[in-house]
C-alpha cells in the first residue's frame, strides 16, 4: 500500500505522455536544464508507422536539439503530389519551394516514425534531470495556484502521488489530462472514415508504382497514394457507406482494395488500419498551471500530412514560455498568448486542409466534374500549381507585433553563413534564443551601438551577401543571399526572432528596431 500522506516527489514539470510531442517537450526541457518526470502508460513505442510527414520547421527543431543527423537515415524528401480529377485528368499539383530552401533543409519530408520517435525519446533519456518512467498511467491531479499534485498509478497498480510547477497533456487524442482539466473540443466540421495502408513494396515492384505522390480525387472510391522512405509506400482509401471499418482491415479486403497499384506477392502488408479523419480543436489549452499539446489539443485531417508537425510546434511555442517562467525570467502571464497564437494557428491551416479534404472527399459526380473545372480554372487552364509551403500559416495573433509591422508572426529564414570551418546553418551559431539580425548592407555596428535597447539577454548578428561591400569583421556572410532577398522583400534592415524562430517583427529604420525591441522585452517580462 502507497502512504499518500506523504510529501510528494516535486519537478519543475511533469509531462503525461511520451509519444513524439511529449519526447520533445522534456528533451527541449531537459536541455534548459529543468527537473522533468515523463510518465506513459504504455512500455514501448509503437511498431508501426502513423505519422509520416514533417517538414523543414520539425527538422530545424531537431538540429536545434543535436539529433537531425541521427535521425536523416529514416527521412527522405517529400515527392510532388499529384491531384487527379474526376476522370483521371490531372487538376493539381502541390510541391515545395524551390532551393536555396529558406529554412536550410528540404521544405517537405517523409520519414519512418518508430525509429525516429527512438531518437527523441533517447535525446531526452540522455539527461540526468529527466526521469521517464513507463508503464506508468496519470489517473488524477489536483491543480493549485503553485503547483499541480499528480497521482500516479503503475501497470501492477501501485500509486504514488507527486509534485510540478507544471503538467504538460501530450496523452493523445482521448487525453485523460484534457478530460480532468475540464477541456472540451470544438467540431471543426469534418468527419469521414478512411482506410491507412502501409505496405513495405518488393524492390522489384517498386517501378510499377506512380513515382510521385497522388490524390485520387474518384467520386466513386477517393484514394491517396504517398511515397515514403525507402519501400514503404502508404495508401489513405476512403471508406463507403455501409463498409464496417473493422471489416475492411482485414487482409483480404486489403489487398483488393489495393489491387489497381499491387497484388499480395508484390508487398508486406505493414499496418491497416481504420480512422475517421477528425477536425477537433481544444476550447483552451492552458488552466493555471495544466498544459495540452499535440493531439490532445488537435486533431486534423491528414491530407498535406501536418499533423505531428501541429504538435511539435505546440511544444516548441510551450517550451521557451515555460523556461522564461520556471527561471523568474518571466511571470506565468507568458503562457496567456500560448491558446491564442496555436489555436488560431490550428484553426487557420484546419480550415485550408479542410478545402482540400472535401474536393477530395467529393462522392457525387456532377459536384466532382465542377470542382475540376474549377480548379483548373484557377490555374488559368492549367493544372494548379501550389507549395505545401503556401498552405501552412504564419502566426497571426498573440505575442507578435502589432499590426502593420512587417513580416510579424512569418517563420524567420536561416541562411548558411561561411565560417572557417566551412559553411554553417545560422542557428548553430546563435542556438535558439530570442535574436536581433540586422541587414550589414543598411546597418553597421556603430549604428546599432546608438540605439542601445532594453534586452539584455538578445543574441544580436549583421549578416550581409557573400559579395556584399563591408570590411567589418563581426559581419557573418551568408552564401546564397536567402536572408538579403527576405529584408528586401519586406522592406526592412532588421528583424527580432523569438526562440521557437517566428519573426516578433521587422523594422525599416533605426528607430524602429529601437521600438520593436522595447515592445518585445516588455511583452515578454510583464
Amino acid at each position: 500500500m502507497t502512504d499518500n500522506t506523504l510529501s510528494p516527489e516535486t519537478y519543475d514539470v511533469l509531462i503525461s505522455g511520451f509519444g513524439p510531442a511529449g519526447a520533445v517537450a522534456a528533451g527541449m526541457l531537459g536541455a534548459r536544464g529543468h527537473r522533468v518526470l515523463v510518465v506513459d502508460r504504455l512500455t514501448d513505442i509503437y511498431d508501426k508507422p502513423r505519422a509520416i510527414a514533417i517538414d523543414h520547421e520539425i527538422l530545424r527543431h531537431f538540429d536545434n536539439m543535436g539529433i537531425a543527423e541521427e535521425v536523416m537515415p529514416f527521412i527522405a524528401p517529400f515527392t510532388a503530389s499529384e491531384h487527379f480529377g474526376a476522370q483521371g485528368q490531372l487538376i493539381r499539383h502541390i510541391d515545395m519551394v524551390p532551393p536555396p530552401y529558406p529554412l536550410g533543409y528540404t521544405p517537405s519530408m517523409v520519414f519512418t516514425q518508430p525509429p525516429v520517435e527512438a531518437v527523441m525519446r533517447r535525446h531526452a533519456d540522455s539527461f540526468d534531470n529527466v526521469t521517464i518512467e513507463l508503464g506508468t498511467e496519470l489517473t488524477a491531479f489536483d491543480a493549485g495556484t503553485e503547483r499541480v499534485t499528480v497521482t500516479l498509478k503503475t501497470a501492477e497498480g501501485a500509486t504514488r502521488n507527486v509534485a510540478a510547477r507544471y503538467l504538460i497533456g501530450c496523452d493523445g487524442a482521448s487525453s485523460r489530462v484534457r478530460e480532468l482539466a475540464g477541456i472540451t473540443l470544438e467540431d471543426l466540421v469534418f468527419d469521414e472514415p478512411w482506410l491507412v495502408i502501409d505496405v513495405k513494396v518488393h524492390e522489384e515492384a517498386l517501378e510499377r508504382l506512380p513515382q510521385s505522390s497522388a490524390q485520387y480525387c474518384d467520386p466513386s472510391r477517393p484514394a491517396s497514394y504517398v511515397m515514403g522512405p525507402g519501400n514503404h509506400r502508404r495508401w489513405e482509401i476512403m471508406l463507403l457507406p455501409g463498409e464496417d471499418p473493422r471489416v475492411m482491415t482485414e487482409a483480404e479486403n486489403v489487398w483488393r482494395l489495393l489491387s489497381r497499384w499491387l497484388t499480395p506477392d508484390q508487398g508486406e502488408l505493414w499496418r491497416a488500419a481504420a480512422y475517421r479523419f477528425h477536425a477537433l480543436v481544444a476550447d483552451d489549452w492552458c488552466k493555471g498551471r495544466v498544459v495540452i499539446a499535440g493531439d490532445a489539443a488537435h486533431q486534423q485531417p491528414p491530407f498535406i500530412g501536418q499533423g505531428m508537425c501541429q504538435g511539435l510546434r505546440d511544444v516548441a511555442n510551450l517550451v521557451w514560455r515555460l523556461d522564461r517562467i520556471l527561471k523568474g525570467a518571466s511571470s506565468h502571464a507568458l503562457l496567456d498568448t500560448y491558446t491564442v497564437e496555436r489555436k488560431k494557428h490550428v484553426q487557420t491551416l484546419t480550415g485550408r486542409i479542410k478545402a482540400i479534404g472535401q474536393a477530395i472527399c467529393e462522392r457525387d459526380p456532377q459536384a466532382a466534374a465542377e470542382r475540376d473545372a474549377r480548379i483548373l480554372a484557377d490555374g488559368g487552364g492549367k493544372p494548379l500549381r501550389l507549395t505545401r509551403q503556401d498552405i501552412v500559416p504564419p502566426l497571426e495573433e498573440g505575442l507578435i507585433a502589432a499590426e502593420g509591422v512587417p513580416a510579424r508572426g512569418l517563420l524567420f529564414p536561416q541562411p548558411a553563413v561561411l565560417t572557417e570551418d566551412g559553411d554553417q546553418l545560422l542557428d548553430r551559431l546563435t542556438g535558439p534564443v530570442w535574436r536581433l539580425v540586422l541587414d550589414a548592407r543598411h546597418v553597421t555596428a556603430t549604428d546599432l551601438a546608438g540605439h542601445a535597447p532594453r534586452f539584455p539577454d538578445i543574441d544580436t548578428r549583421l549578416i550581409a551577401p557573400a559579395d556584399a561591400a563591408t570590411t567589418d569583421a563581426a559581419v557573418l556572410r551568408e552564401r546564397d543571399g536567402v536572408l538579403a532577398a527576405w529584408f528586401d522583400r519586406h522592406g526592412a534592415i532588421a528583424a527580432v526572432v523569438r526562440p521557437d524562430h517566428y519573426v516578433y517583427g521587422a523594422a525599416s529604420d533605426l528607430t524602429h528596431i529601437q521600438d520593436l525591441l522595447e515592445a518585445a522585452c516588455t511583452a515578454i517580462s510583464a
